[in-house]
């Protein structure tokens, strides 16, 4: 691997039918694999060349954008000449960063690593002791990682051992999918891939349907669409439509208005029901 190469990507708690709508909102084109349990996501283009952000920002902005609207993490990873680092985004919680030089000396949050591991469910202790030894300015103190007391530890291979330790996590990248490969290179073997999709900003019409798609596969989902979602939009219309009855012979606008809320809510819960299911 090149000490000058560039390049990071995006490793998703999810499987590809979860993590393409909201990869779809970032507007820019990606090719998407399955990678394990995971999803990875790389980018076609190297925007970090056209404007002022670094590799590191570009990727981790992508994966906080990602991670608002879903209820999984994700971890982007880059690595720019020897360089290397994460930054793990879940939700609206405080992102956890880390990253080495191209000695392999750590810089980050002292508590980053154990963020990482509570949060993507790894042994607290086990794996937890595993992740602390890559924070270590020491690299002779560092089994976990090749070549470890000869001065070949840099940035990137700091990173290759965070990627194997998440292999117990179920993340397992296709080959040719490593930290240190050149964003080309990178993007050619993310091409060849077993399941390898493009996922590409298509307009406005599948920009509302991604956004449909994550709310569907986020913590609201069962209630938006599904048995759930059905039963809740029967249950509105079984109780509004009497109160509205009921609060016209009263005469009473206040509970007439709240009849026609409850009725309309069930009604338009059963049509969307319908029509995702039917599209």
């Amino acid at each position: 691997m090149s000490r000058a190469a560039t390049g990071g990507m995006l490793l998703c708690r999810a499987e590809p039918l979860a993590a393409r709508p909201p990869a779809h909102l970032l507007r820019v084109r990606l090719l998407l694999v399955p990678a394990g349990t995971w999803s990875a996501l790389v980018p076609e283009a190297k925007p970090w060349l056209a404007g002022e952000e670094s590799v590191a920002e570009v990727l981790s902005g992508w994966g906080s954008a990602i991670a608002l609207g879903t209820n999984w993490p994700v971890l982007s990873v880059w690595w720019e000449g020897g360089r290397a680092g994460f930054t793990l985004s879940s939700g609206f919680r405080r992102t956890a960063a880390y990253e080495w030089d191209a000695a392999g000396r750590p810089a980050g949050a002292p508590d980053a690593m154990r963020t990482l591991a509570v949060r993507l469910g790894l042994d607290p202790v086990l794996d937890l002791e595993e992740l602390e030894r890559l924070t270590r300015t020491d690299p002779a103190a560092d089994p976990a990682v090749d070549g470890a007391g000869d001065g070949g530890v840099g940035g990137e291979t700091r990173l290759l051992g965070l990627i194997a330790l998440l292999t117990r996590a179920g993340l397992a990248l296709p080959a040719g999918l490593s930290p240190g490969e050149p964003a080309d290179r990178l993007r050619a073997a993310a091409r060849v891939a077993a399941g390898a999709e493009t996922v590409e900003w298509d307009g406005w019409r599948d920009a509302v349907r991604a956004e449909l798609d994550a709310v569907e596969e986020g913590p609201l989902g069962p209630w938006v669409r599904g048995p759930k979602a059905r039963m809740l939009g029967a249950v509105q219309l079984a109780a509004g439509a009497p109160l509205m009855l009921w609060a016209v012979r009263r005469r009473s606008p206040g509970w007439a208005a709240a009849g026609a809320c409850l009725t309309a809510q069930g009604a338009l819960s059963l049509a969307y029901d319908r029509a995702r299911t039917q599209r």
